[in-house]
């Protein structure tokens, strides 16, 4: 059996930021969210039998300004001090406790919690597994809370989202603050993962510069084929490459093709970008560094992924963007191995 890992999905933000019932099938959520990709029975039904599950909490400034009911919701959930991020935050990771009591996902703090998960899996009984990636540092109200989170299942951290209090970020660029400095000797402290996507060009070369003990870019595409800080350039490809890093691509259209943007015609992107994405960043680093990080449901839809791609169930569809050797890595392997290599024993 083929084991599929997507290393990017905003799950709990999706739950209670825009009110989806993960636990529901996706068609009947689609009654009342006709956008919606996930659901934790549409991962199962993939055969996405790992995600690397978010916690992301909104800066107020970033929150839509229109006045449906749905935007005036989300606004609940958008922080503008460092207790309000850390209540949003603990929120989620209290949903994520929750799902896992309830038997609908595992979540995966050790290797023997990873093998035993891979063991059921195969036997096609276990439900989701997640790994905890924190998606923006902001709910850490100082580095030292950093523990506290990792004791409960956090392993990877992305300092930055826009800018944080811990580094610049897309469209804010800057380098690591103070607190961000700290944050990077207590990831390697911990040995937690650093997610350097999102992170500004300056934030991510001083952090690399700290010696972060792992490093992945869980959802970034190449920034040569689609020119946005958002992506990552050929040197800091070739950096996280050097360290080990996998690179998870993120699909969503308007990062995969230049010349579209969100709400654009769905057929002008196909998988086609996704494999000119693909061959990009595996020529300057290797297929064994490439996986998939979807974003799914991450601030876009049905309508804003590759023609073909209707629903998370779509999944293995993907790997027919990649040369077929590459097909196994580039859909689960890849992410599993490095698993395999930062998950404490």
């Amino acid at each position: 059996m083929t084991l599929y890992i997507d290393g990017h999905l905003d799950l709990a933000y999706n739950a209670l930021a825009a009110g989806r019932d993960l636990t529901r099938d996706l068609d009947a959520l689609r009654r009342t969210h006709p956008d919606a990709l996930v659901t934790l029975p549409e991962l199962q039904r993939a055969g996405v039998r790992i995600a690397f599950a978010t916690i992301f909490v909104l800066p107020q400034q970033a929150a839509p300004s229109d006045s449906s009911a749905a935007t005036s919701a989300l606004r609940g959930h958008t922080y503008s001090t460092p207790d309000e991020a850390r209540t949003l935050g603990l929120a989620q990771l209290e949903l994520y406790e929750r799902l896992e009591e309830a038997g609908h996902l595992r979540i995966l703090r050790t290797q023997s919690d990873l093998e035993a998960h891979l063991a059921d899996a195969r036997a096609q009984g276990a439900p989701l597994g997640i790994v905890l990636l924190l998606e923006g540092a902001d709910p850490l109200r100082t580095p030292d809370e950093l523990a506290a989170w990792a004791a409960r299942g956090l392993r990877i951290v992305g300092p930055a989202w826009q800018r944080t209090r811990y580094a610049g970020g897309t469209h804010h660029p800057g380098p690591l603050s103070a607190m961000g400095r700290e944050l990077i000797h207590a990831l390697r402290e911990l040995g937690l993962v650093l997610d350097t996507s999102h992170l500004a060009e300056e934030s991510f070369w001083e952090a690399l510069e700290l010696g972060p003990g792992h490093v992945i870019a869980s959802h970034s595409n190449a920034r040569a084929l689609v020119p946005t800080d958002r992506h990552l350039s050929d040197a800091m490809i070739r950096a996280l490459g050097a360290q080990g890093g996998v690179i998870g691509l993120v699909i969503a259209n308007p990062f995969l093709n230049a010349h579209t943007r969100r709400g654009a015609p769905k057929r002008e992107t196909t998988l086609e970008h996704v494999r000119r994405h693909a061959e990009h960043v595996a020529g300057l680093i290797g297929w064994e560094h490439l996986a998939v990080g979807s974003d799914f449901d991450g601030g876009f839809g049905v309508e804003d992924v590759p023609v073909g791609l209707t629903r998370a169930a779509d999944f293995a569809t993907l790997g027919g963007a990649v040369p077929e050797a590459a097909r196994e890595g580039f859909l689960g392997g890849n992410w599993l191995r490095l698993l395999r290599r930062v998950l404490p024993g």
